[in-house]
This record gives structure tokens, C-alpha cells and sequence, in this order.
């Protein structure tokens, strides 16, 4: 975990600002805004130690933890159905294998009941390889208009690009060529697998 993680971890939870955040660990706002974003990478021992004593945790040892661990961000939330925009925002981070670390990129939490009869059900994580295409009968997903994300099956055909569902209850949706340049319905990644979290 590096100290980049902590940082935003920490104001996920706590919904602090940075400007707040800047004053509980004796930095500057701009300071901590490069820390975060990954444009400074040295990071003074004060705020190594202040860091610590927020979280209750030695930071060091957190990070010396991590040297062999994989972790990918989740990255907002999709919807295994239609309607959910969606959402930049990063909700945690999940553990990888070494293998499973080169292969994808993130997760995205779904919620929805369309996928269910592929093994993907309403609070799962997908496993995500970005990439701008995939083969048929590949589980992908699916931006469509620039603001609605899906998780489907791709299905294509001559002159039609289906999203099929995995669930009798869900209806399938039918693009062709031009409304797939027009909309436009773009596939952002493939789902390389699903993983259920239990509470």
C-alpha cells in the first residue's frame, strides 16, 4: 500500500477535505494534493509520523506489508442492467494474485440482476481488463452515450451489435452500425471474472 493509497483511503472514509486533511497532518493543501495525486512521490517524516498517528497505524510498516501484495482500485459502480450512470469516484481497493495483477486493470461494483444466470449477481465485484474490444460471446463492459455503463454479453452479428443479458426477466438491447458510431455504444473493458463478497 503506498502512501498515495493511505491518503486516499483515509478521505474516502472520512468525506474530510483536503484542506482539513492538510491541517490534521501539518502540511499545505497543494502539498498534500500532489501526494495524492501521484505527482510528488518523496513524503516528508512528519507527515509519515502524523499520517501514523491519525490512522492508528504505523504507515511504514503498512507499506513494507504491501511490497508483495497486489491490490486494484474499484472504481465506482456498474450496473448489470441499464439506467446507472457512470461514477469516477474510487470506492476501496482489492487484493490480486501476481498472475491476475497483470492480467486486469480494475473492479466495478454491480448492482442490478441482469448477469445472474452468468454467475454475476447484485453486489459483486468484476475483474475488468480495459481494452477497446473483445470476441463474441465475451462478457464486457459497455459504455453507452458517454454516461451509461452495463455490463453484458457481446453479441455480434453482420449488421447488429447485441448486449445480451443473462437473465430471462431482462430484455436484450439491439444497436446497429450507426447508432453504435452515434450513441455511441463503446465496450471499456472485459470482464475477466466475478468475485462475491460476503458481509
Amino acid at each position: 500500500m503506498t502512501i498515495q493509497e493511505i491518503l486516499k483511503e483515509y478521505k474516502r472514509k472520512t468525506g474530510y477535505t483536503l484542506e482539513y486533511m492538510a491541517s490534521l497532518l501539518g502540511t499545505t493543501r497543494f502539498t498534500l494534493s500532489r501526494i495524492i495525486s501521484g505527482e510528488t512521490k518523496k513524503v516528508s517524516e512528519e507527515l509519515v509520523s502524523n499520517l501514523s498517528e491519525l490512522i492508528g497505524q504505523d504507515v511504514e510498516q503498512l507499506m513494507k506489508e504491501s511490497l508483495f501484495r497486489y491490490r486494484k482500485p474499484i472504481l465506482g459502480t456498474a450496473k448489470a442492467g441499464y439506467g446507472l450512470f457512470a461514477e469516477e469516484n474510487i470506492l476501496g481497493y482489492e487484493e490480486v494474485s501476481e498472475k491476475d495483477n497483470h492480467h486486469g486493470d480494475y473492479f466495478l461494483k454491480v448492482t442490478g440482476d441482469s448477469m445472474s444466470g452468468a454467475k454475476i449477481h447484485d453486489g459483486d465485484l468484476v475483474y475488468v481488463k480495459q481494452c477497446s474490444d473483445v470476441n463474441s460471446g465475451d462478457i464486457a463492459v459497455i459504455l453507452i452515450g458517454g454516461t451509461e455503463v452495463t455490463i453484458k454479453r457481446i453479441v455480434k452479428k453482420p449488421n447488429m451489435l447485441i448486449l445480451e443479458s443473462a437473465n430471462i426477466g431482462v430484455e436484450n438491447k439491439y444497436f446497429t452500425p450507426k447508432e453504435v458510431d452515434e450513441l455511441p455504444v463503446k465496450i471499456i473493458g472485459k470482464v475477466l471474472y466475478s468475485k462475491t463478497l460476503f458481509e
